[in-house]
């Protein structure tokens, strides 16, 4: 594995104040703030260098398979029992969670796109900058996934959170953000992900000014690299261009608030002193961060467009195999040089329901009205495909190799229905005009002409 610097700070109360990583996805890790503080040969002994508490932090079953069976040791001033005191609940603000009421918003049925949502001028932290769009599943059986906008305008400052009810997927798109956790340091900027386990507590903080992100929060089994299955060992999200953080802790007596996201509530919990205290941890469940330019798409070189599923960057599978969960899957720049080929994304109804965003640039099959920090909704079974401007493009422009340049949009897919929220269904961003980029699709068939065009 390949460890980028860490700074050390001796006699500060943190232990570094830039990021250092570890390369590689699913490894199990090693790394300690201080130098001694890994027990050599044993998880527990009697007595912990340092005066640390050994925890043991479980992402799966005890009893899970020996591929996917996730846990992590750390070593930390406190044990977590002192970052928990008397719960009460909060008010959840424009977060929701699947299973939603089915009157939360009265929006019918169909194809629906969103204009970017300005970042609001109001004073918002990560949480409370949270605007769920869609819920899918139930969170109490641990299926299904929500889609969340997150406006980000001022640093968690002695503000902790942790979610109980998923992993969080968070796809930077405007400006950059630093996830402070509990295993250490992540910084992302627009065109990186970063992913949060559940149950893991961190805070975030602004690092040139307002941010906004896509959250995925996954209810289901935990994100992973897909089979490549005929396309070999390599291309696609390769595990040497995941991040996992290097140790890195605070160790600050100042009264804090600890937030909870569980059973679809917030509560809240008040502490004397930073919960983000593991001074060395080791194991394979811990967040991490990717560059998704970094990713090696494969595609067709002679004729036919390929199915979305080669762009799938990470899945979480459901219990039936091939279906998932959750795909995330990102059209990133690349050539395009099939011939007598229609090149874009085909028209299709699909059994999987497609959150989809821009992060930059433009999407080929939407050059007009999708435009960066956007979003649109194609629910199960419901038709979808290019618009009439790129349907046009594509049938009659000239198939000289094309590269798809400065563009990257991504989609979070999953095999359940996507239901809309209050606050999605009643912003002013809602596009009530969506459906008629495709009016302009006309007849062309014609039974005496062979050749229609």
């Amino acid at each position: 594995m390949n460890i980028l610097p860490q700074p050390t700070l001796e006699g500060t109360r943190s232990s570094a104040l830039v990021p250092g990583y570890m390369s590689g996805f699913g490894n199990s890790f090693e790394t300690e703030a201080l130098d001694g503080t890994l027990p050599i040969g044993r998880n527990s002994p009697q007595k912990i260098n340092y005066g640390l508490y050994a925890e043991q932090l479980s992402g799966s079953p005890f009893t899970a398979p020996q591929a996917v069976n996730e846990r992590s040791w750390l070593y930390r001033i406190r044990p977590a029992v002192k970052h928990s005191g008397r719960y009460h609940r909060v008010d959840k603000g424009f977060i929701r969670t699947a299973p939603m009421a089915r009157d939360e918003s009265d929006i019918a049925l169909g194809q629906y796109r969103w204009s970017a949502i300005p970042l609001p001028q109001e004073k918002l932290t990560f949480i409370a900058g949270l605007r769920t769009i869609t819920t899918a599943g139930d969170v109490d059986s641990q299926g299904g996934m929500a889609a969340h906008m997150a406006f980000v305008t001022a640093s968690m400052e002695n503000e902790y959170f942790f979610n109980a009810d998923g992993e969080l997927l968070v796809v930077a798109q405007e400006g950059a953000l630093r996830f402070r956790t509990e295993f250490g340091v992540i910084d992302i900027a627009p065109g990186e992900i970063c992913l949060i386990q559940r149950g893991v507590i961190f805070k975030v903080e602004l690092i040139d000014g307002p941010a906004r992100a896509y959250v995925c929060e996954n209810y289901g089994a935990t994100f992973t690299l897909p089979d490549r299955g005929p396309i070999g060992a390599n291309c696609l999200a390769n595990p040497r261009d995941f991040l996992t953080p290097v140790a890195a802790y605070e160790d600050k007596e100042e009264a804090s608030l600890l937030y909870v996201k569980w059973g679809g509530e917030l509560h809240v919990t008040e502490i004397g002193q930073s919960p983000l205290d593991v001074v060395a941890w080791h194991g394979n469940y811990a967040p991490y961060k990717y560059d998704l330019r970094h990713f090696s798409p494969v595609g067709a070189l002679l004729f036919d467009h390929p199915d979305p599923s080669i762009f799938t960057v990470l899945t979480s599978p459901s219990g039936t195999p091939g279906t998932a969960n959750i795909d995330f899957v990102i059209f990133p720049e690349r050539w395009m040089v099939a011939e007598n080929t229609f090149r874009p994304p085909w028209y299709h109804r699909n059994i999987m329901s497609e959150f989809m965003g821009l992060i930059y640039g433009v999407y080929d099959a939407k050059p007009a009205g999708f435009a960066p920090g956007g979003f649109s909704l194609h629910n199960l079974m419901l038709p979808h495909g290019p618009d009439e401007q790129a349907f046009e493009h594509a049938s009659t422009g000239a198939q000289t190799p094309v590269k798809l340049e400065n563009t990257l949009a991504f989609m979070f897919e999953t095999r359940l229905p996507q239901r809309v929220t209050a606050y999605a269904a009643g912003v002013p961003q809602l596009q009530a005009n969506y459906v008629d980029c495709w009016a302009g699709l006309k007849k062309r068939f014609d039974p005496t002409r062979r050749n229609a065009w």
